[in-house]
């Protein structure tokens, strides 16, 4: 699924150059559970975001299904992200205006005339995720743990093939924490995602099938 060959990726901080990725070499296969973990500044996050097709590398390539991301326009790498890429992060970036329902629809909305009913589908997640009386609700109204099964919900709304989650249970108690992660192990074992989770913690880290450890930028295990 995932062929990621010599990736690199440099920023430039106050004139000074920041070694986020080093020549990152790895394959990700199809209907994995993988937890990247690593120290704060490690190059977790901007691996992920990489896969997403979401930051730009300064070498090497990031190939799914063999084609190589980066080397697609701007409009077929974002057409990439909406049809096969699903984000769940930390912080939920739900609409706060919209209910739970209407946070769920959003992304779907883009797709015009896909044979899906946007609605028909945002209800069918947010039963599935156990939230078929807070529908209507606005996140306000919503507790922690349910405002991240929305966002999962809402990650969920195009099908996609690939879960990228962000340290998703990060802000939630380790009860909460548990719920998350027992639904991103349900969405892998029993309709075949791949997960690829960004994690500090050994808890949510131990749930998945492959650990890779980056230290300074470099995959060290």
């Amino acid at each position: 699924m995932f062929d990621i060959h010599g990736l690199t990726k440099t920023y430039t901080r106050s004139r000074q150059q920041v070694h986020a990725l080093r020549d990152i070499s790895l394959r990700i296969d199809e209907g994995s559970f993988v937890a990247v973990t690593g120290p704060s500044g490690s190059g977790k996050t901007t691996l992920l975001l990489s896969l997403g097709g979401l930051i730009q590398p300064s070498g090497g390539h990031v190939k799914y299904g063999g084609q190589n991301l980066y080397t697609l326009p701007a409009s077929r790498l974002a057409a990439f992200r909406n049809r096969t890429i699903g984000f769940v992060l930390q912080t939920f970036n739900l609409v706060p205006y919209l209910t739970a329902v209407e946070n769920v629809m959003l992304p779907m909305l883009p797709q015009g005339g896909n044979g899906t009913n946007p609605k028909e589908r945002a209800i069918e997640l947010l039963d599935m995720l156990g939230l078929a009386d807070r529908r209507d609700f606005l996140p306000r109204e919503l507790s922690v743990g349910q405002q991240q099964r929305v966002a999962i919900a809402r990650a969920l709304g195009n099908d996609p093939d690939v879960i990228l989650a962000d340290e998703p249970t990060g802000n939630l108690d380790p009860s909460l924490a548990d719920e998350i992660l027992n639904v991103l192990a349900e969405l892998n074992k029993s309709q075949g995602k791949t997960v690829i989770l960004v994690t500090h913690s050994p808890r949510a880290a131990a749930r998945a099938e492959v650990m890779l450890k980056l230290k300074e930028g470099v995959l060290i295990g």
